[in-house]
């Protein structure tokens, strides 16, 4: 169907200015100002943002963890991402001990199999070269479309891998092109200080964030970023949550080094104290890396303003609080770890960080779309406004009013960590390839029509992005 979109005000990384876009064929074909050609439907965007489909580049979906699965499948996940103007995310494949990296592929792509409404890429996470996948099968994931290695330098005893794990990988990302991610904190540390708290009868959850000190991330991405530097492989480092761990990356950057970092959205609004809820409530704030103390909120925002921080992500890795997170009611080290936030990425920075002018509009597309896909080999044809790129196109109202609340969200939690939060501007219509995925506040995408993207690597563009 083609599309043509009018009078919008469209803003991208570079530009912000009115005109009229066609949308034929899935892209972007014409852009200018009074468009006089024929289209199958026509949307007055007068008023109205035109922003590119945001890109998600930090998602954990259908994802089987601390014995229990994630409360969001494709499907359900997909229609938040939708709601919240997110067109295309990059998940994560979790490699099981002892599989092999091609058998982890394969079970990821059966899990969004008809069910996806929006398009994705993947990640690959390693988590065993010695009895699972070898260096030669990780070397071939490029030519697959995933280009990029997921590290847990966390979670002893079950997701997290070694230095020479590490490091090894590391080389082989610099053989191939593809970009090393790392979970940095000192997962022998934080064990230790688990262990400790538990034996004192420290059950409660704040000893979530109590045992994992913000020393334990800044060393951690100290260690990462020096050795990639070694390895000479790019380095991006996820979920960034306090100033112990931007001062390496800033450093790094200061250097010139391929060092890239994000932060979630979370991390600007909640902090420790939300830990410290009666009744078990705080447990719904146990993420990894934990809230921090408020303090940190500035240092964020002021590296995501100066590129310190590339990218703001959501982790987005959803339980619901009753039945999943109340399994660790009596030891904080048995809740599991991740919290919801694909909807409201927009919402939120557009807000408040935006609208109340710590960011620009153009550094909050940047933010959000542009350099997630260009980190992650989706750009030209995701993450901007172009001719030849996807119609991934979000009419955005900024005045409309939104309060955030559980009740009206997509996910399948049972909770939303801005509860209550009143925000003034929603995405009103959002397509997705040209197709519309969500509009007047309703999912409209057919489940399966959500296109797996193989990514570009490192540096690359995705080719053939600028088909007309």
């Amino acid at each position: 169907m083609s599309v043509l979109i009018k009078g919008g005000r469209v803003i991208t990384a570079a530009d912000d200015y009115l005109g009229d876009i066609f949308v034929e064929d899935e892209r972007v074909t014409l852009i200018g100002e009074s468009l006089d050609v024929e289209a199958d439907r026509v949307i007055d965007a007068d008023a109205k943002y035109v922003l590119p489909g945001c890109v998600d580049p930090h998602t954990h979906l259908d994802m089987p963890f601390g014995g229990t699965v994630t409360a969001d499948d494709f499907e359900s996940g997909h229609a938040a991402a939708a709601a919240g103007g997110t067109t295309c995310h990059v998940d994560f494949v979790i490699q099981s001990p002892g599989s092999s990296f091609g058998a982890a592929l394969e079970a990821w792509h059966a899990k969004r199999e008809g069910k996806a409404l929006i398009d994705n890429g993947f990640h690959m996470a390693v988590t065993d070269l010695k009895e699972g996948g070898s260096l030669e099968e990780l070397a071939s994931l490029p030519d697959q479309g995933v280009t990029s290695y997921k590290l847990f330098m966390a979670y002893k005893g079950a997701l997290m891998v070694d230095d020479e794990t590490l490091f090894k990988t590391m080389e082989v990302a610099a053989e191939t092109g593809a970009l090393v991610m790392v979970h940095a904190e000192n997962g022998d540390a934080i064990d230790v200080l688990v262990k400790q708290a538990l034996a004192a009868g420290h059950t409660e959850p704040k000893y979530h964030a109590l045992t994992r000190p913000p020393e334990t991330e800044g060393e951690a991405t100290n260690r990462a970023i020096q050795l990639a530097r070694v390895a000479g492989a790019p380095l991006y480092v996820v979920h960034v949550s306090c100033k112990e761990a931007l001062e390496p990356i800033a450093l790094a950057r200061e250097k010139g080094w391929n060092v890239h970092g994000e932060t979630c959205t979370q991390y600007f609004f909640i902090d420790y104290t939300y830990l410290e809820q009666p009744d078990f409530e705080g447990a719904k704030y146990v993420y990894t890396p934990p809230p921090r103390d408020k303090a940190n909120q500035e240092h964020l925002w002021s590296a995501v303003r100066t590129d310190v921080l590339s990218a703001i992500s959501t982790d987005h890795c959803a339980f619901r609080w009753d039945g999943q997170k109340t399994a660790g009611r009596d030891d904080f080290s048995k809740i599991p770890n991740g919290g919801p936030g694909l909807e409201n990425r927009l919402h939120m920075i557009h807000h408040f960080g935006a609208r109340e002018g710590r960011i620009s509009l153009n550094r909050m597309v940047e933010l959000l779309a542009t350099n997630p896909a260009k980190l992650f080999g989706l750009y030209p044809r995701k993450g901007t406004i172009a001719v030849g790129s996807d119609a991934d196109l979000v009419i955005f109202d900024p005045e409309a009013r939104h309060t955030i609340t559980a009740s009206g969200q997509h996910s399948r939690s049972d909770y939303n960590l801005y509860e209550g939060t009143e925000v003034v501007g929603t995405p009103e219509l959002v397509l997705r390839r040209g197709e519309v995925v969500w509009e007047n506040g309703e999912v409209a995408a057919r489940p399966g029509s959500g296109q797996f993207v193989a990514r570009a690597r490192f540096g690359e563009v995705l080719a053939p992005a600028l088909r007309v």
